[in-house]
């Protein structure tokens, strides 16, 4: 069944053995991405914990930031309309240059999460969807004495011999708008060695956002083709 997903968010944290944020350092990366006339982060800045660039954002709740602690890096995009392609552009082209720049040579996990909403299409409330559709709940739900607000699902999928990484799914009726239904994938990845290259940190986010659009779409495709009661 075809749905339209909309990427609200996406995260990814790079770990690694503790390291002192070196604000002199990172600020000589920050100033190549200037002379490079399209910089990927407009501003720099220095807190207690970590060393922080950032874009300026046009709404309240969103958020475009690379922030350097002792232990990893935070990458995070929330409401920017940023794309997958684009993200791991900003993930690997950032990772590069912070790596060359402090010496680092192994990231020892990463963390990806990814955050869409999509509509149900043969119902038009997403609590109904889940309620009715996924769930099948009927008059069990009166034992409570109230009536739910939020209806949700979290699955975790672990590490197998083909697959070495572990997702962690939830899916979720969505507070801000009750058509959308809220899916959030998380992907945990091992060691990434630093001079083999760091395109395996982008096929990461890239099979994280898959499982997401294929995989999770295809399971809630059979409980949609029910009408609404």
């Amino acid at each position: 069944m075809h749905y339209a997903p909309r990427t609200i968010a996406f995260g990814c944290e790079l770990l690694h053995l503790p390291l002192a944020p070196e604000p002199l350092a990172l600020q000589k990366v920050h100033n190549r991405m200037f002379e490079s006339g399209t910089p990927l982060y407009r501003n720099f800045s220095v807190t207690g914990e970590a060393v922080v660039l950032s874009n300026p954002t046009s709404l309240p709740q969103a958020l475009s930031s690379a922030a350097f602690l002792k232990d990893r890096i935070q990458f995070r995009e929330e409401l920017t309309g940023m794309t997958t392609e684009d993200f791991v552009h900003r993930v690997l082209d950032t990772s590069a240059q912070v790596c060359e720049a402090r010496g680092l040579q192994i990231f020892t996990a990463q963390v990806v999460t990814i955050r869409t909403l999509i509509n149900p299409r043969h119902f038009k409330d997403s609590r109904d969807f889940l309620r009715q559709g996924v769930f099948g709940f009927g008059a069990e739900l009166s034992d409570f004495g109230r009536e739910a607000q939020l209806f949700g699902l979290r699955l975790v999928f672990p590490p197998a011999q083909e697959q070495s990484n572990a997702f962690t799914l939830r899916i979720e009726s969505y507070a801000g708008d009750s058509r959308s239904l809220f899916l959030e994938n998380q992907g945990s990845f091992g060691p990434t060695v630093v001079t083999r290259g760091l395109e395996p940190l982008g096929a990461h986010i890239e099979a994280t956002y898959e499982f997401l659009v294929r995989r999770v779409l295809t399971f809630l495709g059979h409980f949609d083709a029910r009408t609404e009661a």
